[in-house]
C-alpha cells in the first residue's frame, strides 16, 4: 500500500483522512458534547470522522496525524512552519506545543497523511493552505521542541 498523500489543491478533493478505532468513540463524543457550545466546529469534526477510514491502532501508519503524535506543518500563504501535537481537550497546553483536537486546527490536521495539503478556514474566516510536512510518533506528555 502506498502512502496517502492526496491534494485539495487543484483537484478540489479533500485528502484522505485515517483515525485509529481507539480514538474514534472519544472524538464522537467530543463532537457530540460541542455541538450546542460551537455547532460549526462539532460538525466539521462529525464530518472528518464520517469519510474517515477507522483502522486499528496497531495499523494506523506512522506518517498520519493523531492524538499525541507531533506534526509539523506549513502555511502555504505565509511560508510559516509550526509543529503541534493534537490532543484531548483536558491535555492542552499550548506553551507546550499541545493543541486541542476542539481547535479548527485540530480538527483540520487530524487523520491527516505526511504530503497532504488542505484548505483551513481560520477563527477570523480567512481561508489558508496547510500543508502536513512530518509526523513523528511521540508521548503527548513530553513537551515538543522548538522547530
Amino acid at each position: 500500500m502506498t502512502a496517502q498523500r492526496s491534494t485539495s489543491r487543484g483537484t478540489g478533493r479533500r485528502p484522505k483522512v485515517v483515525i485509529d478505532a481507539e480514538s474514534l468513540d472519544r472524538l464522537e463524543a467530543l463532537a457530540e458534547g460541542a455541538i450546542q457550545r460551537n455547532p460549526d466546529l462539532a460538525d466539521r469534526l462529525l464530518g472528518e470522522i464520517g469519510r474517515a477510514r477507522i483502522v486499528p491502532a496497531a495499523k494506523l501508519p506512522p506518517n498520519v496525524v493523531a492524538i499525541g503524535r507531533a506534526v509539523t506543518y506549513r502555511d502555504e500563504s505565509t511560508g510559516q512552519e509550526k509543529t503541534v501535537a493534537p490532543v484531548f481537550p483536558e491535555d492542552a497546553d499550548i506553551a507546550r506545543g499541545r493543541i486541542s483536537i476542539l481547535t479548527p486546527i485540530g480538527v483540520a490536521l487530524i487523520g491527516l497523511a505526511e504530503g497532504a495539503s488542505l484548505h483551513w478556514d481560520t477563527r477570523d474566516g480567512e481561508r489558508r493552505v496547510l500543508t502536513v510536512l512530518h509526523v513523528a510518533v511521540q508521548d503527548a506528555s513530553e513537551g515538543l521542541e522548538a522547530g
